[in-house]
Formats: C-alpha cells, sequence, structure tokens
C-alpha cells in the first residue's frame, strides 16, 4: 500500500483530466474518472475493502486483453474485484518504479474505449 495515496491519485488525476470531456466524481466511495454524460473509464482505489493497495482500474477490449495484460506482467495487472469479470485490468501502483507512461497509455486506451464518435473524430 502506498504510504501517500494522494500522490498516485493527483498523477492518475492528471492523467484523467487531461483527456477531452473527462470529468471525476465518487463511485462507491472512491474517486471514479468519466466522459462527461457518458460512462466511467477509470477509477483509483487506495486500501478499497482494506486490501492493502493502491491501484487504478481501467477498461480493457475484454477478457482476452485481460488475461493477455495479466499474463504478460502479473505483478503489475490483475483483475480487479467487481470489475475484474467485465474485462477491466488493475494496475499497481504502489510498487517501486511504476511505469507512468505505460499507466497513461491504458488509461487513454481505455478513454478511448468508451469514447463517444464526436469525441474521437475531435481527439485525431
Amino acid at each position: 500500500m502506498s504510504s501517500d495515496p494522494d500522490v498516485e491519485l493527483a498523477r492518475v488525476r492528471a492523467i484523467c483530466l487531461a483527456l477531452p470531456d473527462a470529468h471525476e466524481r465518487l463511485s462507491h466511495g472512491s474517486p471514479g474518472f468519466f466522459i462527461n454524460k457518458g460512462k466511467f473509464f477509470a477509477y483509483f482505489w487506495h486500501n478499497y475493502q482494506d486490501n492493502g493497495e493502491t491501484i487504478a482500474i481501467v477498461k480493457t477490449s475484454g477478457r482476452d486483453e485481460q488475461a493477455m495484460l495479466i499474463e504478460s506482467d502479473p505483478e503489475f495487472y490483475f483483475a480487479p474485484p467487481y470489475l475484474g469479470p467485465s474485462g477491466w485490468i488493475a494496475m499497481r501502483l504502489d510498487i517501486d518504479d511504476v511505469d507512468w507512461d505505460r499507466v497513461a497509455d491504458r488509461i487513454d486506451n481505455s478513454w478511448t474505449l468508451i469514447a463517444p464518435r464526436r469525441l474521437l473524430e475531435q481527439a485525431r
């Protein structure tokens, strides 16, 4: 668990809110990031249900991509509770040397998966 989750949250927040039409609100007591009038594309959990983890959770294209990510780096990726069965992936932010470029890429991919066409066209 991160000793100061505000540092990781600030980085996740900056990445998420830099995306077009992105907003933040609490979801089940934790920060969630969504496209205005749309769906969530990322969540930040710290010590959720006293599990001792600091993680960002993002959408994938489905269970195949989720499995591939977990297999490629099981120390970093895992299927989170509740959202994992729907193909979402958790990224550990409480490890040494977090690759923030990789975190940003996964958040961007998640945003792209749920963004309406008008936003995708504006972003290009």
